[in-house]
């Protein structure tokens, strides 16, 4: 029987009960396919200040290094906003990130024929929407006091996560739309040239280059005209909150930031420090977070499949909570959506499609795939 170890960092507000639930499926899937996950809590965020005064205690830091993958809930929580740098949660992420060497982040954002109904944007403009956003993730953060920003690449940063886009894009509909300013930013024009000279190794991906300002209005005009949209790290951010629009609510997706380590998976949305501890909030962005551990952390397609087959199995039943309900529906709570999930999971009604598994061959090995 396979051995994985997985360190769960819960993070703040909602973090701790979204992430709960990402774990009842995980072991879940364990259960079906015969893997055992050991599963260890740490604290992170402004949970790692109240803990060790650091939003990245030590403890914390060396149980990341030892684990197969990490899972992330959340981190943020009020009276921090004005506390001194090195105690802010989110310093604490940048940290995880660098400390783990990630520098991919994998957000996918497909929309759901049952909740089409669900996007402020125009049913008609959703049908086929697929897209999955590569998006550069090391940046910088050199501290100090001077409000100055520079935007740094370097060619080799760039080629890495280029071809993390291409090689996905070959497994998708073979299309890459790489972001930019490059009528503005030298930066830009470095992106924009190291991205076409990479694009030369995959005659087979099509490349096209977009403005940012054009592909964000692309983004809600046209976006199933997107495959794989390549991105630096500030573009990335900002695109792939307003994809989140299209599937109607953030609670609903995933991400993966990826390097030649352990993998760091959470949703994308935030602490919703408003809603902690209400059962409330929507689990199944932590839940698809462990389906892209599984896929792209621990290489266990199959298991992967079955968590998101459920996901959309379970929505198409008419299972919401509140932020995807409409107006008279029933609504549940996290704990439930996440049971449904898990029971289907575990009961081997939902079939795997490894055949088209969007593994990416581009990345590293990490080091869980060669046990």
């Amino acid at each position: 029987m396979k051995t994985y170890t997985i360190a769960v960092l819960p993070g703040d507000g909602i973090g701790p009960e979204v992430t709960a639930e990402g774990e009842r499926v995980l072991q879940a899937a364990g259960q079906r396919f015969g893997i055992t996950f050991t599963l260890s809590h740490f604290p992170v965020g402004a949970a790692g200040v109240a803990a060790a005064g650091d939003p990245l205690p030590e403890e914390t830091r060396a149980a990341v290094r030892r684990a197969n993958a990490v899972l992330l809930g959340a981190v943020g929580a009020p009276g921090l906003e004005h506390a001194p740098r090195h105690l802010k949660p989110e310093t604490g992420l940048l940290a995880l990130r660098a400390l783990l060497g990630v520098y991919a982040n994998l957000r996918p954002v497909t929309v759901l024929a049952p909740l089409v109904d669900r996007s402020p944007v125009k049913p008609d403009r959703l049908r086929g929407v697929d897209v999955l956003i590569v998006r550069e993730l090391t940046g910088r953060d050199s501290g100090g006091s001077r409000a100055v920003n520079t935007l740094v690449y370097t060619t080799p940063e760039i080629e890495r996560v280029a071809r993390v886009a291409f090689e996905a894009a070959r497994r998708r509909r073979r299309l890459v739309t790489s972001v930019d300013k490059a009528n503005v930013l030298e930066v830009s024009q470095l992106w924009r040239d190291t991205v076409t000279a990479v694009g030369r190794e995959y005659p087979d991906v099509r490349l096209e280059h977009l403005y940012v300002d054009y592909a964000a209005m692309r983004l809600v005009s046209n976006p199933a005209a997107f495959d794989v949209l390549l991105t630096e790290n500030m573009f990335g951010d900002i695109l792939s909150d307003e994809a989140a629009v299209l599937v109607g609510s953030l609670g609903l997706l995933p991400s993966a930031s990826l390097g030649a380590g352990a993998g760091l998976f959470e949703p994308i949305h935030g602490s919703a420090p408003d809603i902690a501890g209400r059962g409330v909030a929507n689990p199944i962005g932590a839940i698809a977070s462990v389906a892209m551990l599984l896929r792209y952390g621990l290489r266990l397609p199959e298991a992967a499949d079955a968590v998101e087959q459920a996901i959309g199995t379970v929505l198409a039943a008419g299972a919401r909570t509140r932020d995807i309900a409409a107006a008279g529906e029933p609504v549940m709570g996290t704990r439930e959506m996440g049971e449904r999930i898990a029971n289907l999971v575990r009961s081997a009604e939902c079939g795997v499609r490894s055949e088209d598994t969007p593994v990416n061959s581009a990345l590293p090995t990490p080091h869980s795939a060669l046990e």
